[in-house]
C-alpha cells in the first residue's frame, strides 16, 4: 500500500515524487605604443535549504538536464613548437602573452600606484620581490610535470625560485593586473581588481592546454587599494593546499604550482578586533584556464564602457566556449546559459563534499565556473545547513546552506551586465534562463547524493530518502564527511543489525536519534531495489565518491602553527594524502585524520584577513 505523503511545513517547497610562449617584437611594439600614450517530514525546512532554491520565480517542476560540455582543451597557437615534457632548465621555457594583450587595450598609466582605472582590461605592473631569505615550501609534482612540462628537478634551481617568488620574469612575460569589479556581500563595490596578484604569463603545454600562470601575494597594483598587496604564510599554505585538494575531490577547480615563504614582515589584524600582528609574507604560484570571473564584465558595463565589454565577452566565448559559434546571433545567451547550468553543477558538488567557500562575491565567481580565490573556506565538520566559515560575515550570507540562493544573486547580476548586450527578444529569454537554475541545481544535487547513498535508478522515495538522513544529522550533529564515509563501509548485515561498532563512530551519533532505525529500514529496502547489485559492489562505489579524508579545518590550522616554525612536514603529508583522498592510508589513520576532530577544533576561527 502507498505511504501517504508527509505535510511540509508551510513556505517550504515539496521535494517532487520523481526524479525525472618568448614576447614577439609585434607585440612589445604593441605594448609600448600603448603605454605611451566576479525535509519530507514536518521537521525537515533547514535541510531543504540543500535542496531547493528559494524565490517565487523559480519553476515548480524540477528534472534532469546534461550539463552542457565544459571547454575543450585549446589547441596550440599557431607556429608553436610542440611542447617537450621534463625540461629542467627554465630558461629553455618560456611563457607568452599576446593572446591577452594583442586584442585589449591596457592601462595607459605606467607608474604602478592606487587609481581609478579605465578604458582597459590589465594594467603592466610587475610584482614586487621579497627583500629577505625566500624559501620554497611546497610544489605540486603533477601541476610541475603533467600541466607546466617541467621535471621536479627544476625547483631545486635558483631561477625557479626567483621566478615562483615574484623575483624575476621568464621568456615571453609581461605581468599584469587585472581590471575588475564586483558585489561585495550583496553591494557594488565598485572597481576591484587583482590588488595582490600577477598574471605572469600563458603557458600551453604538449596536450594543447592553455593555462594562465598567477602569482598571488607578490605586490601591490593599481588596485591594491588600502592593502600591501602581500599574502601571507598561513592563507598561502591553506590556499596552495585546498586548491590541490578540491582537485583530486573532483571539484572544477584552479591549480596550485608552489608555495613560498619570505622572512618580510606583513603586518595583519588577522580578526579585525585591533590585535595586529606580524606575520610572514608568502606567495602562491597558482593556475587556471582561465582568471575572468563576473566582476570582469561588471566592472564595464557599471562604467559604460560597452565596446570593450563586447569585445572582452567575444574574446572569452571565443577562447573558453568552442561549442558557441561567434556567428550566432545568440551566442550571448548561449554564454549566459552556459554559466547559470555550470554555476549550478559547480555549488552542487561543493555541496556533496560539505565545502562552503566562505567569500562567495561576484568577483570570486569564475565565468569558466570553476573554483577560484581561496579565502576563508571551511569544509564542514558536525552537519548544519548554518555553518559558516567566515567569521567577518556577520550576516551569515554565504552560510553553505545559502550558497545555492547565493549562486542565483550572482548569476542575475552577470545578466545585469550583460543586458546592454541583448536586444529585448533576447533579455527575455535570458531571464527564462536565470529561472532554470534552481532546476539545474535541485536535479545535479539530488543525482551527486544519490550517488554518495549508492543508489541505482530511480524511484519516488529518493528524495525523502536524502531529506530524511540530512535531518538526522543535523539534529545528532553527526560528521557530514564521515556519515557518509562510513556508510560506505559498512556492510548492509552490520546496518541491518544496528551493530555498529566504534570504528563508526559517525554513524553511532546517528543511532542516536530515536528514528535512525526507521531510516535504516527504508535505505536496506531502497538498495534492495539496485538492480543487478551487491554490498561489496555497493561499497566500491561509494567509497570512490565519498572521500575519508578532506582539509578539514583543524588539520590546516595544524599545518600553519608548525610552518611558522619553519616545520613544513605537516604541509608535505597533507598535500600527499589528499591527493588520494578517498583511499584509506596509513600515514593519514596515524595522524588522526579520520578520526572525532580535536575538541580544540571547535574554537577555530577564519577570517577574511589574509
Amino acid at each position: 500500500m502507498r505511504r501517504a505523503p508527509h505535510r511540509l511545513p508551510r513556505g517550504v517547497r515539496a521535494l517532487p515524487g520523481r526524479l525525472e610562449a618568448p614576447l614577439s617584437r609585434r607585440t612589445a611594439v604593441r605594448i609600448d605604443g600603448r603605454l605611451g600614450a566576479g525535509s519530507a517530514m514536518r521537521w525537515l525546512p533547514a535541510c531543504l535549504a540543500w535542496l531547493c532554491v528559494a524565490g517565487p520565480a523559480l519553476p515548480r517542476a524540477l528534472g534532469l538536464c546534461p550539463a552542457p560540455p565544459g571547454p575543450n582543451a585549446s589547441a596550440p597557437e599557431p607556429g608553436l613548437c610542440p611542447r617537450q615534457r621534463g625540461v629542467r632548465d627554465l630558461s629553455a621555457w618560456s611563457l607568452s602573452l599576446e593572446t591577452l594583450l594583442d586584442p585589449f587595450p591596457v592601462d595607459m598609466v605606467q607608474e604602478n600606484y592606487v587609481r581609478n582605472v579605465r578604458n582597459c582590461v590589465f594594467s603592466i605592473v610587475y610584482p614586487t620581490p621579497f627583500q629577505s631569505r625566500v624559501r620554497l615550501v611546497a610544489v605540486s609534482k603533477e601541476v610541475l610535470e603533467n600541466i607546466l612540462d617541467l621535471d621536479i628537478s627544476v625547483k631545486e634551481t635558483s631561477d625557479f625560485l626567483q621566478f615562483v617568488s615574484g623575483g624575476k620574469v621568464v621568456s615571453g612575460s609581461v605581468p599584469l593586473a587585472h581590471r575588475y569589479g564586483g558585489h561585495q556581500f550583496g553591494s557594488w563595490a565598485g572597481q576591484l581588481g587583482d590588488g595582490r596578484a600577477h598574471l605572469v604569463g600563458i603557458y600551453t603545454n604538449r596536450h594543447g592546454e592553455r593555462w594562465e600562470l598567477q602569482l598571488k601575494g607578490s605586490g601591490k597594483t593599481p588596485y591594491s587599494r588600502k592593502g600591501d598587496g602581500r599574502a601571507v604564510l598561513r592563507s598561502s599554505v591553506r590556499e596552495f593546499l585546498c586548491s590541490e585538494a578540491m582537485h583530486y575531490l573532483g571539484i572544477p577547480t584552479s591549480r596550485a604550482a608552489s608555495l613560498v615563504v619570505s622572512d618580510d614582515n606583513v603586518w595583519r589584524d588577522q580578526f579585525y578586533n585591533g590585535n595586529i600582528k606580524k606575520e610572514r609574507g608568502a606567495i602562491v604560484l597558482r593556475l587556471a584556464k582561465s582568471w575572468f570571473r563576473i566582476g570582469s564584465l561588471e566592472i564595464l558595463a557599471h562604467s559604460g564602457e560597452l565596446d570593450l565589454q563586447r569585445k572582452l565577452l567575444d574574446f572569452i566565448i571565443q577562447e573558453h566556449f568552442p561549442s558557441i559559434a561567434m556567428s550566432d546571433s545568440n551566442r550571448y545567451l548561449e554564454f549566459f546559459s552556459t554559466v547559470v547550468s555550470e554555476t549550478a553543477n559547480l555549488i552542487a558538488l561543493w555541496m556533496s563534499v560539505g565545502f562552503a567557500h566562505g567569500v562567495c562575491n561576484t568577483d570570486n565567481f569564475s565565468l569558466l565556473s570553476i573554483t577560484i580565490d581561496y579565502g576563508p573556506f571551511g569544509f564542514m565538520e558536525s552537519y548544519d545547513p548554518n555553518f559558516v566559515p567566515n567569521t567577518s560575515d556577520d550576516e551569515r550570507r554565504y552560510k553553505i546552506g545559502n550558497q545555492a540562493n547565493v549562486g542565483l544573486f550572482n548569476l542575475s547580476k552577470l545578466l545585469q551586465a550583460l543586458k546592454p548586450l541583448l536586444d529585448p527578444r533576447q533579455k527575455q529569454l535570458a531571464s527564462q534562463i536565470l529561472e532554470g537554475y534552481g532546476e539545474h541545481y535541485y536535479r545535479r544535487f539530488t543525482e551527486l547524493f544519490k550517488t554518495k547513498l549508492g543508489l541505482l535508478g530511480d524511484n519516488e522515495d529518493d528524495n525523502y530518502l536524502i531529506a530524511f538522513l540530512l535531518k538526522l544529522m543535523e539534529d545528532t550533529k553527526a560528521d557530514f564527511t564521515m556519515t557518509f564515509r562510513q556508510l560506505s563501509e559498512i556492510t548492509e548485515d552490520q546496518l541491518k543489525d544496528l551493530h555498529i561498532s566504534e570504528e563508526f563512530w559517525a554513524l553511532q551519533d546517528l543511532g542516536k536519534h530515536k528514528l535512525f532505525s526507521e531510516w535504516v529500514t527504508m535505505y536496506l529496502l531502497r538498495l534492495n531495489r539496485n538492480k543487478d547489485d551487491s554490498d561489496t559492489k555497493r561499497r566500491t562505489r561509494m567509497t570512490a565518491v565519498n572521500p575519508r579524508y578532506i582539509l578539514r579545518n583543524w588539520m590546516a590550522e595544524s599545518a600553519v602553527q608548525k610552518a611558522n616554525l619553519n616545520d613544513f612536514s605537516e604541509v608535505h603529508l597533507l598535500q600527499q594524502i589528499l591527493q588520494h583522498p578517498f583511499r584509506r592510508q596509513q600515514a593519514a589513520e596515524e595522524a588522526g585524520y579520520s578520526l572525532r576532530p580535536p575538541a580544540w577544533a571547535k574554537d577555530l576561527k577564519v577570517s577574511c584577513s589574509s
